[in-house]
């Protein structure tokens, strides 16, 4: 069996230590990208989401209207 001295095993853990640094930079990166395309889906479906309630406001006063034109005809 080998032994290694202190500064082996030290200089083995510090490589390990970078090792995880990295691997974790580069997941931190990839949920980053993850989170900012997830926010340029939600901005364009809140979009959507805005176009579609005014469209719906727009079809109730058309409603609306068509309502009171049969009222004022049968009334």
């Amino acid at each position: 069996m080998e032994n290694k001295t202190t500064l082996e095993i030290l200089g083995d853990k510090v490589s390990q230590v970078l090792q995880q640094y990295h691997s974790l930079k580069a997941e931190n990166e990839m949920m980053r990208n993850e989170i900012m395309s997830l926010k340029a889906e939600k901005e364009i479906k809140d979009k959507e989401i805005e176009n579609l309630s005014e469209e719906n406001a727009m079809k109730d006063l058309e409603i609306e209207e068509i309502v009171n034109k049969i009222e004022s005809i049968l009334g």
